[in-house]
């Protein structure tokens, strides 16, 4: 039958309906056999689990097993906690079964309702491992614990994954766990140990401000903390330098009845201390024992440690004392601390009584303080000590290492005894310590210091072999030891060297050149040189310019002088002593005394502090014009300006006094120096021997002389000389020859100058034939000089003996004004002016000055030839 086209919307609904109806019921029906299913596997899964048979050939399919299987099975045997987990192992374990995070809860909170706390934590930190966020991990455990109806705590495994995530430095996740807690509902609270692990946590990575929160949190919610939780809260508020809340909170903690100990006082002890508030923290330390605690070895390492840290060493060392009474061992750390401290302040003894203190207890030093306390016993010049300490070491068990061996080596190498810093350096190679350069540097110093350069360079060589790599110290020390010694062609051979090897000069270096040209009168080549530093962007100091200041004093341009003077200062370097000490010298010996007493004075309006070597230099000037009396005065304003008169100044004065054989003022002046305590030097002594042998009173001088020895003052070569002079003036030459002979068996040699006594004495007598036998001896023994040429060749002048007198000009070294001046005086005695106009010109082309006494001579001289032409005529 058809249907009307009318009722074609009926059919169409009949047919959806049917469809949808059909269809539903199939879904039904699907959905029932899947529950049945399930309920059925679910139902053997738990005969299985509770059977006697074995799991692993019972559950030999597992296709069909899901895990929400799994889980209806878990809380169907919650009565048998350690069962599920067995079970649950065993299917992760043999059967590679994937559980969920649910199955995962499930059996957390069954075991943890039955106390089993570790399998609880070992399965947590399972879970934890799948990469889970805390939230998720937080709504697992929520749920299992809601659908399982536990009777226990819901916060214990809340409690456990806090604390898992703090074992595992995750502080934030434990604190997001924290605030989920508080959020699910706000009187769920972890435990107290709980709380107090994570607060310590967030300290640890200094979350100061957040473990404030967190305690007035959980104060808010009624919790009383624990001694644990005050003390990381004190410790924050320790941080955070707020030293009054963690006052008061220890006030409150102490009012509360909450049982103190010392550990909450050490943490505020050590916040003042690490802040600088020492003071306080030794007062609350100092209150421990009415609040009947008793300082422990924290609170005086702290203690110590910040005494230290604000160099009150003094009560360090008291509280040293008192612990070491108590029995206390203090620390590695404490001891180095408190002994370098002292240490460095200067209080060697302290330091050192304190080592020997600790010793007895058992503690050694470490290595470290034994070469801090070495190093300063040798800046302190007590190297026997030092030596001493050095051999301690062993009996320590301390092995000393390279540092230690270098500073012994400098110390000894700058006081110039050699041998013993050999014998370190033998000592180091003995231990089978590698030699670095720093030894070598020393020793090369040392060996220049003393002038022994040749053994300076073995050494520089023997380093260059065993594959050390010479430094611009290594060689400026070579450098400033051959200008010292003037070989500057030696000087810049090494300076050439060093330059080839890419070794770059520096400041030092230069100012070594320049100051060895600057004392060997090359004042155009040292200027080039600076220009040459200056360029190289080397910057002089204040050192380069006394050099170069000194240099052109020596010279008397006193222009050039003032105008590297006024450069020094305009560059900012800083003036000293040895700057003004040439300045006001070079302007005495161009005889403008006044000009460096004005100098000074100015200089001490500026309030630039002058010392002995400065004033030395003005009195000397003064006592060479012969101005006694303004020599006395510039000393009296040197002492009105704190500036005491040392053994140099008096020794100025006296030099001066007695060129004008002023006896009453000189022993006014070794009476003032009596009553200052001062005993004249061998200087002193040595000027007055000197000026009663120029004056033939031999009797004074020869007093003197056994004066000076009852005294205990022991004469050099220069007082021998002088004596010696004296005796040979006044004819006792067999006395000056035994005293020759003494001065040689106290191993002192004679100089240029004792032999000039004598080769002076046989001249004037006549006896040029011994004179020139004495000369020659001189000669061999490379120690003629200038001032035995002159002797000689006046004395062959006086007699008339020009030619002999014209090859000792030509056998000298160097040439002087004084020795052509003989000879010039000596050939127009002689009548012959040609010859001495001849010897003027050769000054000119040997470079050497003809002075007034020249001029004078050729004026007489020719005065004289002229007069006797005309009374021939």
């Amino acid at each position: 039958m058809k249907l009307d086209p009318s009722h074609r919307p009926l059919r169409a609904r009949y047919l959806f309906l049917k469809q949808r109806f059909c269809s539903a019921s199939k879904v039904s029906v699907q959905d029932n056999d899947e529950k049945a299913k399930d309920t059925q596997i679910i139902s053997d899964l738990k005969l299985i689990v509770r059977g006697r048979r074995s799991w692993k050939v019972a559950l030999n399919d597992t296709v069909s097993l899901k895990p929400h299987h799994v889980e209806e099975v878990l809380i169907q045997t919650l009565d048998d906690p350690r069962l599920a987990l067995r079970f649950f192992n065993f299917l992760g374990l043999h059967k590679n079964f994937h559980h969920s995070p649910h199955s995962f809860c499930v059996l957390i909170h069954a075991l943890l309702n039955v106390n089993l706390f570790w399998p609880a934590s070992s399965l947590l930190q399972t879970l934890l491992l799948r990469g889970l966020s805390p939230s998720e991990v937080f709504e697992a455990l929520s749920k299992a614990y809601e659908k399982c109806k536990f009777h226990s705590s819901l916060s214990l495994g809340f409690d456990l994954l806090i604390q898992n995530y703090v074992q595992n430095k995750r502080a934030f996740d434990a604190l997001m766990i924290f605030r989920l807690m508080r959020k699910f509902n706000c009187y769920l609270l972890p435990q107290i140990r709980t709380l107090s692990a994570l607060l310590n946590d967030l300290a640890k990575i200094r979350q100061f401000g957040v473990v404030l929160e967190v305690f007035d949190e959980i104060v808010k919610a009624g919790v009383r903390p624990d001694i644990f939780i005050y003390t990381v809260a004190i410790r924050s508020f320790c941080q955070l330098k707020d030293f009054v809340r963690a006052k008061e909170m220890i006030r409150q903690m102490e009012s509360n009845g909450t049982e103190l100990n010392v550990v909450v006082y050490n943490v505020l002890i050590h916040g003042l201390s690490k802040n600088l508030r020492v003071w306080e923290a030794v007062e609350i330390k100092n209150g421990l024992v009415k609040r009947g605690l008793r300082a422990d070895v924290i609170t005086y390492h702290t203690l110590i440690l910040g005494l230290c840290r604000v160099d009150h060493f003094d009560v360090a060392v008291e509280l040293m004392n008192e612990m070491l009474k108590l029995g206390f061992v203090p620390s590695e750390a404490v001891l180095t601390s408190l002994v370098d401290g002292l240490r460095r302040k200067g209080k060697l003894e302290d330091a050192l009584s304190l080592v020997k203190k600790v010793g007895q207890v058992g503690l050694a030093p470490n290595l470290f303080i034994y070469n801090a306390l070495i190093n300063s016993l040798c800046k302190n010049g007590k190297l026997d000590e030092a030596q001493l300490l050095f051999n301690e070491m062993g009996t320590r068990g301390l092995h000393p290492n390279d540092v230690t061996f270098s500073i012994l080596i400098d110390s000894f190498c700058r006081t110039g005894e050699m041998d013993v810093a050999l014998s370190f350096l033998g000592k180091m190679r003995g231990a089978g310590i590698k030699a670095t350069v720093y030894p070598y540097n020393s020793l090369i110093s040392g060996y220049c210091k003393l002038g022994n350069l040749n053994l300076a360079e073995s050494f520089l060589d023997e380093m260059i072999n065993v594959g050390l790599q010479p430094t611009v110290i290594t060689y400026t020390s070579l450098v400033s030891g051959y200008c010292n010694e003037g070989k500057l062609n030696e000087a810049f051979r090494l300076y050439h060297e060093m330059t080839g090897k890419g070794i770059a000069p520096n400041t030092y270096t230069f100012t070594a050149l320049i100051s060895g040209l600057c004392r060997a009168n090359m004042m155009a080549e040292a200027v080039r040189l600076f220009g040459q530093m200056t360029e190289r962007n080397i910057m002089p100091n204040e050192v380069t310019y006394n050099v170069l200041i000194e240099g052109y004093c020596r010279d008397g341009n006193m222009v050039k002088a003032f105008e590297l003077f006024g450069e020094m200062v305009d560059k900012g370097l800083v003036p000293d002593t040895y700057t003004y000490r040439p300045l006001i010298s070079g302007l005495c010996y161009v005889g403008r005394v006044s000009e460096a007493k004005e100098f000074m004075d100015g200089l001490h309006r500026d309030r630039c502090k002058l010392n002995e070597m400065c004033y030395s230099a003005l009195l000397h000037g003064y006592c060479k014009e012969g101005k006694i009396e303004d020599a006395l005065s510039a000393c009296r304003d040197m002492v009105a300006r704190g500036v005491d008169m040392d053994l140099v100044c008096y020794g100025i004065l006296i030099d001066g006094i007695l060129k004008q054989h002023d006896t009453r003022r000189l022993l006014g002046l070794l009476k003032e120096m009596d009553d200052r305590g001062l005993s004249p030097d061998n200087v002193i002594y040595t000027s007055m021997i000197d000026a009663n042998g120029k004056a033939g009173k031999l009797k004074e001088a020869l007093g003197l002389w056994d004066i000076m020895i009852g005294e205990g003052c022991i004469p050099n070569v220069v007082t021998y000389t002088a004596l010696i002079n004296g005796l040979c003036k006044a004819g006792s030459i067999d006395k000056a020859e035994l005293l020759c002979k003494e001065m040689m068996v106290s191993n002192l040699l004679p100089n240029q100058m004792t032999y000039g006594c004598f080769i002076d004495h046989l001249t004037k007598e006549g006896n040029m034939e011994k004179a020139v036998e004495l000369h020659n001896a001189i000669v061999k023994g490379v120690l003629a000089n200038t001032v035995t040429y002159n002797i000689l060749i006046r004395g062959f002048c006086k007699l008339g003996r020009l030619e002999e007198a014209m090859e000792l000009l030509v056998g000298m070294a160097d040439y002087d004004t004084l020795a052509y001046n003989f000879l010039i005086h000596g050939c127009c005695v002689a009548g012959d002016l040609n010859k001495a106009f001849e010897l003027r010109d050769d000054m000119f082309r040997r470079g050497v000055k003809p002075n007034k006494v020249t001029h004078d001579t050729l004026v007489r001289g020719t005065r004289l030839k002229y007069s006797c032409k005309n009374v021939d005529e």
